[in-house]
């Protein structure tokens, strides 16, 4: 029966840690930071190359420089603090990021990029999206300039696709949005769930392309010197992209005065898809995608459901396909039961004083949902435009609109809420 004796071994190897800086047997000095922020490393190349896949291939190379039998690294675009950081993780298979800036650890998921550290790296980008995402926004050009540079930062990258869809104007309107890769572009144009206007996509789209191509920019900022050649090579930049727009949901003003312009890159089949569908209302049925559906926080419904919901509010059929002319609703959450408690008191706090909410409940153990509208909030006397509806997964979808046009707010002041008789919440009662 073998014995493991695990605890002992780290404790000792990770005293060696702290005696590096008196120890004389130490044979590897990393030198890090750039003029007068270079801080030196000793360290034992034994345990570099046993804990770091990056040191156990450069330390075989013959081009590694020496001084008196040590060797000496130098890796200026790593700061004492993250390598501190790292050489901890090495020596002790130990890292506290708590008091940390959002800076520092972002720097460390570079640096352990760089070295090859795979764990090390998932929890640093794990760490930075949980709890540093105050500063992810406050540097989202720095964030999309280098994470959509790193294969493996893939965490990072989406949740940047998150943040785009859900704030665009805080990525789209970046100076670094130009510097976004073709593969993350695309992926972003493909989302169901920007919210954004089309038109405005569309516009964004356009610039990138512009500063992709050469002869064009700063230095040929004026379209009306463009020649062929100059669309031409626009058009090639652009030609993945442009089946992503949704056409339908730009309104035949903004397509005239900011699409129109641009016809040269855009191919004949989507164009007269598109110019069929202003002229003559045929939505388009091959080249062009359908409108975005939108965003909703929801562990309740998906976010195809979101157009349905907007035709009903609208007075239209479930299933008609929104257009740029249609109104874009925003589904904001401000309650849920499993996170506030569901009881009439935290429900009215949360909810009663909103106009235009949307409630969603879902049946325990059952994939049975119902849910209700109410155009003027919750405590509003006028119902005509309120509706409840029900489904399962898979199923049609069922509404019942308001027959009488007003109920008064003492009909409601003693439950959470109360669509009629139809649906009301009495603390746990539905």
């Amino acid at each position: 029966m073998n014995s493991i004796f695990h605890y002992n071994l780290v404790k000792d190897i990770s005293l060696m840690l702290n005696d590096l800086n008196d120890a004389d047997d130490y044979n590897v000095i990393i030198q890090v930071g750039e003029g007068n922020n270079i801080k030196e490393f000793r360290a034992n190349s034994n345990i570099l190359r046993a804990r770091c896949p990056y040191f156990k291939q450069a330390l075989t190379f013959n081009w590694i420089i020496r001084k008196n039998n040590i060797i000496v690294f130098n890796k200026p675009n790593i700061t004492s603090t993250v390598f501190d950081m790292i050489l901890k993780y090495i020596y002790t298979g130990e890292l506290d990021l708590t008091e940390q800036s959002g800076e520092d650890i972002f720097d460390l998921l570079i640096a352990s990029d760089e070295l090859l550290l795979e764990e090390l790296f998932k929890y640093a980008q794990d760490y930075l999206i949980k709890e540093k995402t105050s500063w992810i926004h406050q540097n989202f050009d720095l964030i999309i300039h280098v994470a959509f540079k790193i294969n493996s930062c893939k965490k990072l990258q989406y949740y940047c696709f998150e943040t785009i869809c859900e704030d665009p104007q805080l990525s789209l309107t970046s100076k670094m949005f130009s510097l976004i890769d073709q593969e993350s572009l695309s992926n972003i144009l493909k989302k169901d769930n920007l919210q954004v206007k089309e038109i405005n996509i569309w516009n964004y789209l356009i610039k990138w392309g512009i500063k992709q191509t050469p002869g064009l920019g700063s230095e040929n900022s004026d379209r009306t010197k463009w020649n062929d050649k100059n669309y031409k090579e626009l058009k090639k930049i652009l030609d993945p992209f442009i089946p992503l727009i949704r056409f339908v949901s730009i309104c035949r003003t903004d397509f005239f005065n900011q699409v129109r312009p641009y016809r040269a890159i855009i191919p004949n089949d989507i164009y007269e898809e598109i110019d069929e569908y202003y002229y003559i209302n045929t939505l388009p049925k091959t080249k062009i995608l359908p409108t975005r559906a939108g965003r909703i926080d929801s562990n309740i419904i998906k976010e195809e459901l979101i157009n349905i919901f907007a035709n009903w509010i609208d007075n239209k059929n479930a299933m008609d396909i929104r257009t740029g002319n249609d109104i874009f609703y925003k589904f904001s959450l401000i309650y849920r039961g499993s996170h506030d408690g569901i009881s009439n008191i935290s429900f009215i706090n949360k909810c009663n004083h909103r106009v235009a909410t949307l409630v969603l409940i879902k049946v325990l153990q059952s994939n049975e949902i119902f849910g209700g509208y109410a155009f003027f909030g919750l405590l509003g006397e006028d119902i005509s435009n309120n509706f409840v509806f029900s489904f399962k997964e898979g199923q049609t979808m069922k509404i019942g609109r308001a027959k009488k046009e007003r109920i008064s707010w003492r009909e409601k002041e003693t439950y959470g809420f109360r669509f009629c008789e139809s649906m009301y919440m009495d603390d746990r009662t539905l």
